[in-house]
């Protein structure tokens, strides 16, 4: 703030408008949140939302953010402009009073916004507080209105060169005024806000995050359809510049949220009601007085479930994210709850589903959900000024009743399509009850057992000693006749061995409940002990790495996918966590004639080129070799000695980690998935014919 000298020489005036943003400064946790990277970044939406409200409201098509290599941020719109008219018994123009004034705006009931995200009225004046420098600038009637403000005082800065927060400052102090220069056309309209956040509030470690301004800007292009928002970095380098646009919507905006193959398509409920509020309105006597008013809320909701087992729903008022919920969501889950379970209750015959059979839970009907929630209505109440969490308590009956209704004629409906997605909706969420008392069951009798107790592992499994988890290997065997040799090649102290039986269930293609009455899909997951799907516990699971091991043949390629699929499906965080390999198993062995002093020597080859290019070598230093040369088809094929050189012997084996890199290498893995093991079959014939003129007729082994 400025000294006490300065102070000292402002107005009675200027001082109450200090008075408020003071309260800010001091307690800058109550309007933003925090001073750290979230607080600083909230400034940053309260200037962008205003914006966004005028585009809401059909007054502006675009919003550019700017990011300078001065510690500024810029945020443009082409609305309708700051209103810089006096205002009525203040005596200040509408840009001062909008940002030094709290809880003064256009977004009280006065008529300018329908519906807005701001309520309190203190985003553009908290940011104002909170920063060094503000520069507004408003284009309205023919002409570009400014006005600068340091720590939310507002004055003139003597610039040589660029603005800073650094340039001489002069304060107002018997009047303000709004400078007015240059000559623009009369329909032009916007609003450029500049602001360099207060290093005394905001730590200099603190910066804005491109991607996370980049990440909003797309999230509100789905929200407003037809808004173009400009995000650009110009700090450093070359800029950076990304721009969003969707003429979609929700739908669009769940078709891009979900990476699952689909139940059902993505289906839209959307409808405008009405409620009651007591509000307190000034009387013309200047004294707040209770009154009831209609309220219009209108709901837009898409969504759609997949065949995953994990859920996104996503929510906003009035566009403004609400990470934590509130009101509209505890109406729509709800309303999805009460009129499913009706559903189901309705085709218990068809779906198998009794009186005896567990309750169906919450948990059971979100499985595989992905959800846009919006509601849209007049002077939302939030619970803070970081609007998180909506409270406005009658739009839960309302959101509850709009999924109530249109969910229950979409679930009823008498067409063919409609019908088939309906019956495969109530199947998947009776599946997934099943399967969440199953895995549980599993997961109860899965622990380790002690020398006093008696195991209900399965009889197959080939258990190791040791009790620590980080230490114990579990190896997924293909088929009996390796699992004989790989006992006598495996370390006992640390390494479990369990066999299966040729190619597993395909999960891609099933349901939860059809993988746990696999027998051998079952016993891979009680054996890891943690469960299976959203009830899947890292923790618990019995085993630090947990290896595949299959024949190195085109089968056993095969198996290694369905196990990976079984892995990556419903018990993705052993992937994420990286504790899930396949081994190597060698493809041929090589035994090299003695010559000279040099010994006969073994040597394992891993692929067809390693080979050639070994023989080359060979040839070059004139040695032979038996023939014909060994070719390990199968792990059987190998004794205990060899099985345990080249593939458990953590000395001598090489292991291929699987793992998810990052968002990008999922989104990619979720996709490979879909092609190679979904429902789908004419784009995995299409991949197989487009990759068929690369691959040689001596590679398949047949």
């Amino acid at each position: 703030m400025s000294n006490v000298s300065t102070r000292s020489s402002y107005t009675a005036r200027h001082l109450q408008v200090l008075e408020g943003l003071e309260a800010v400064r001091k307690r800058p946790g109550m309007y933003i949140g925090s001073t750290d990277s979230r607080g600083l970044m909230h400034c940053v939406w309260e200037i962008i939302d205003n914006g966004v409200d005028e585009a809401i409201g059909g007054y502006a098509t675009t919003i550019e953010v700017i990011l300078h290599d001065d510690d500024s941020v810029e945020v443009r719109d082409d609305g309708r402009g700051i209103p810089v008219d006096e205002v009525e018994g203040l005596g200040l123009s509408g840009v001062e009073v909008v940002y030094t004034k709290l809880h003064a705006g256009g977004k009280f009931g006065g008529g300018s916004y329908a519906a807005s995200g701001g309520l309190h009225g203190v985003g553009a004046s908290v940011v104002n507080a909170l920063s060094a420098r503000v520069d507004v600038e408003v284009d309205r009637g023919g002409k570009t209105h400014a006005m600068s403000f340091r720590r939310g005082e507002p004055g003139e800065f003597r610039d040589k060169g660029e603005p800073t927060p650094e340039a001489t400052f002069t304060p107002f102090t018997s009047s303000s005024r709004l400078r007015s220069f240059g000559r623009i056309a009369k329909k032009k309209t916007g609003t450029r806000v500049r602001f360099w956040p207060d290093r005394q509030i905001f730590p200099e470690t603190e910066q804005f995050s491109f991607s996370n301004i980049t990440e909003r800007a797309r999230q509100t292009s789905f929200l407003v359809p037809g808004l173009t928002l400009i995000v650009e970095d110009r700090r450093g380098g070359d800029p950076v510049r990304e721009e969003h646009r969707h003429d979609g919507g929700v739908v669009d905006f769940v078709d891009f949220l979900s990476h699952d193959s689909p139940v059902t398509n993505t289906w839209r409920l959307r409808e405008t009601r009405t409620f009651t509020e007591t509000v307190q309105q000034l009387d013309r006597s200047g004294r707040l007085k209770p009154k009831d008013v209609e309220r219009h809320c209108t709901v837009d909701i898409a969504l759609r479930w997949g065949n995953g087992f994990d859920t996104f729903v996503r929510s906003f008022v009035n566009i403004i994210a609400t990470p934590k919920g509130g009101t509209h969501i505890q109406g729509f889950e709800n309303g999805l709850v009460k009129t499913l379970r009706k559903a189901i209750d309705t085709n218990a015959r068809r779906l198998k589903y009794s009186a005896k059979d567990p309750k169906i839970e919450k948990d059971d009907i979100l499985a595989g959900l992905t959800a846009v929630v919006t509601v849209s209505l007049e002077e939302p109440q939030f619970e803070g000024q970081t609007k998180e969490v909506l409270g406005t308590s009658q739009v839960r009956a309302i959101v509850s009743g709009v999924v109530e209704d249109q969910l229950t004629a979409l679930l009823t409906s008498s067409k063919r399509d409609a019908k088939l997605q309906s019956t495969q909706l109530m199947e998947k969420i009776v599946g997934e009850m099943r399967a969440r008392v199953s895995a549980r069951m599993h997961k109860e009798i899965s622990r380790r057992k002690n020398a006093l107790e008696s195991s209900a592992l399965p009889a197959k499994l080939a258990d190791c000693r040791t009790k620590s988890v980080e230490e114990s290997e579990l190896f997924i065997v293909e088929g009996d006749s390796a699992l004989g040799t790989a006992k006598l090649a495996r370390s006992s102290e640390f390494q479990a061995l369990l066999p299966i039986r040729g190619k597993i269930l395909n999960v891609q293609k099933a349901s939860p409940a059809d993988i746990l009455k696999n027998a051998e899909c079952s016993s891979i997951i009680q054996v890891i002990g943690a469960g299976s799907g959203r009830t899947f516990d890292l923790d618990a699971a019995r085993y630090g790495k947990i290896i595949l091991m299959t024949d190195a043949d085109v089968d056993g390629a095969h198996i290694r996918g369905l196990l990976l699929t079984l892995f990556f499906r419903y018990m993705r965080p052993l992937v994420e966590a990286g504790r899930v390999y396949a081994a190597v198993p060698p493809l041929f062995r090589l035994d090299i004639n003695p010559k000279g002093r040099r010994k006969r020597e073994i040597q394992y080859i891993y692929s067809e080129a390693e080979l050639a290019r070994t023989l080359a070598k060979l040839e070059k230093q004139g040695r032979t070799y038996k023939e014909p040369i060994q070719r390990y088809k199968g792990l059987g094929e190998m004794d205990a000695d060899q099985l345990s050189e080249t593939t458990m012997d953590p000395k001598h084996r090489t292991l291929r980690r699987i793992q998810i890199a990052d968002e990008d290498a999922l989104m990619t893995a979720e996709r490979i998935f879909e092609l190679l093991m979904g429902s789908e079959v004419a784009p995995r014939k299409e991949f197989i014919v487009a990759g068929a003129g690369h691959v040689s007729q001596d590679q398949i082994d047949a």
